[in-house]
C-alpha cells in the first residue's frame, strides 16, 4: 500500500533541527496557525538521519578550521516574511549555524576565551590561537613554489606570491595607490582620514596602528624582547636590532648617489648629503 501524500508543502529544515520521529509519522509539530514542518513526504530512513548528522559533523569541523563563514548573511527573496537562521540580537545580521552566531557574538562582548599558555595573549577563535602558537613554536609549514620562503600562516604566503605575480588588488579610492592585502589598504586609508582608533592606556596617546601601540607601550613597561646575539644588547624594536647588527657586520646599505659613500643609516646618508653636497 502507498503512503499517503503530504497536502502540506514542505519546508527547509535546519541542520540542527532533530526530527522526533514515530513511525509512520513524518510531520513535525508547529504553533497554532503554522504549517507543520516536515523533512519530506515519506518516513524518514537512516540515509536521513545520516546525511543529518554529517552536516552537523562538517559545521563543527568548519568552526574547528576557522571557515569564515560568520561574514556570509543568509539571502532572503523579496517579500519573504523572516529570514531563516539565527539573528545577532545586537547587530541583526543572520547566520547559517548557532555556532557561527555564537562566534560572531564575541565581536560585541569582546570575549576571548582562548588563551596562549606561553605569553597569556588571547584570541576570539580556537584556530587564531593556533596560529599564534607557531610564533613560540617557530614552525612555517606554508613554503613558496618560486624562492623557497617558509610562512607560518596561509595568509603570509599568500599575501607573499604575489611579490612575485605583482599583483595588487586593493586599490585606494583617493590616491590611487594599491595593495597587496586589504589589512594593508586599511591601515593606508588613515593617512587620509586620519583615524588614530588605537589609544594608549597610560598617556593617552592615539596610533593609526595596533603595532605601533604595541611597541610603544614599551616604554612604559620597558620591555626589550629584541636581543642582540653578538653582544647581548636589548632593544624594543625589531627595526632598532636590524640597524645595530650592521655594528657586528658593517653593512652599509645606504649610498650616496654623488661621491660613492656609504652609510648604515638611512639618517646619516641624508645628513650627509645635506651637509657636504
Amino acid at each position: 500500500m502507498g503512503r499517503r501524500k503530504n497536502p502540506h508543502p514542505k519546508r527547509a529544515v535546519n541542520a540542527r533541527t532533530v526530527l522526533k520521529v514515530v513511525k509512520g509519522r513524518t510531520e513535525e509539530e508547529g504553533e497554532e496557525g503554522e504549517e507543520p514542518l516536515v523533512l519530506c513526504s515519506r518516513i524518514p530512513e537512516e540515509d536521513d538521519f545520516e546525511a543529518n548528522h554529517h552536516q552537523i559533523q562538517k559545521e563543527e569541523e568548519e568552526e574547528e578550521e576557522g571557515v569564515e563563514e560568520e561574514e556570509e548573511e543568509i539571502t532572503v527573496r523579496k517579500g519573504a516574511k523572516r529570514k531563516r537562521g539565527h539573528e545577532c540580537d545586537v547587530c541583526e545580521k543572520v547566520f547559517r549555524y548557532p555556532s557561527y552566531l555564537a562566534r560572531h557574538m564575541r565581536t560585541h562582548t569582546n570575549e576571548k576565551p582562548y588563551e596562549c599558555d606561553v605569553c597569556e595573549e588571547r584570541f576570539r577563535e580556537s584556530h587564531h590561537l593556533k596560529d599564534h602558537m607557531r610564533i613560540h613554536t617557530k614552525e612555517k609549514p606554508y613554503e613558496c613554489d618560486v624562492c623557497k620562503k617558509r610562512f607560518s600562516h596561509s595568509n603570509g604566503l599568500k599575501y607573499h606570491t604575489r611579490i612575485h605575480t605583482n599583483e595588487k588588488p586593493y586599490e585606494c579610492d583617493f590616491c590611487d595607490r594599491a595593495f597587496r592585502d586589504s589589512g594593508s589598504l586599511t591601515k593606508h586609508m588613515r593617512i587620509h582620514t586620519n583615524e588614530k582608533p588605537y589609544e594608549c592606556d597610560v598617556c593617552e596617546r592615539c596610533f593609526s596602528e595596533s603595532t605601533a601601540l604595541k611597541t610603544h607601550m614599551r616604554i612604559h613597561t620597558n620591555e626589550k624582547p629584541y636581543e642582540c646575539d653578538v653582544c647581548e644588547r636589548c632593544f624594543s624594536e625589531s627595526g632598532s636590532l636590524k640597524r645595530h647588527m650592521r655594528i657586528h657586520t658593517n653593512e652599509k646599505p645606504y649610498e650616496c648617489d654623488v661621491c660613492d659613500k656609504a652609510f648604515r643609516q638611512l639618517g646619516n646618508l641624508k645628513r650627509h648629503k645635506r651637509t657636504q653636497h
